[in-house]
């Protein structure tokens, strides 16, 4: 089955370079907003997250990954027969890897021209959400929040392949 990586990150640096290394990898790119513009202007294939729902974004983009679609694909254990099960029942994917950095709330509240709106809109609910459920199946999920740590990730993933030929 093609792994897939959800993709959603404030912090673009040394994006571009790792998410084109899952992709030689032939891992699938799920993104949403301002994440999957920039890879679309990359050049790279990244699928929107919509376009797995089946459900647009709304509220101003604050609805994106809120989903059974997602959060079932990134909690279904693939040890578990009845979890596989359902997943392809209900036509879910498996996610496995989850490249998310938070909204910067801390950055921008230290800002002497913050506004009390500027605050709230950096208040991240799906980041943290996607993030406690790969955690929550750490055994079949990788999680990703720290751009430093994307050499490594790409480094393991070549060395992972080259031990499966």
């Amino acid at each position: 089955m093609k792994k897939r990586a959800l993709v959603s990150v404030s912090n673009k640096d040394g994006l571009i370079p790792f998410v084109n290394g899952l992709v030689e990898q032939g891992i699938e790119i799920l993104s949403t907003g301002g994440t999957k513009r920039s890879l679309e202007e990359a050049g790279i294939p990244v699928k929107n997250v919509s376009d797995v729902t089946a459900f647009p974004e709304i509220l101003d983009g604050r609805v994106k990954t809120l989903h059974p679609s997602i959060h079932g694909g990134l909690l279904a254990r693939r040890d578990k027969e009845e979890h596989m099960e359902q997943i392809k029942e209900l036509a879910i994917t498996p996610i496995d890897y989850v490249i998310v950095n938070l909204y910067p709330f801390a950055e921008t509240v230290a800002k002497p021209d913050a506004s009390f709106e500027d605050a709230i809109e950096n208040i991240d609910i799906g980041g943290p959400s996607m993030l406690r459920s790969a955690a929550k199946n750490h055994a079949d999920v990788t999680v990703i929040v720290d751009p430093d740590d994307y050499k490594t990730v790409l480094a393991s993933l070549d060395q992972s392949d080259e031990q499966q030929r």
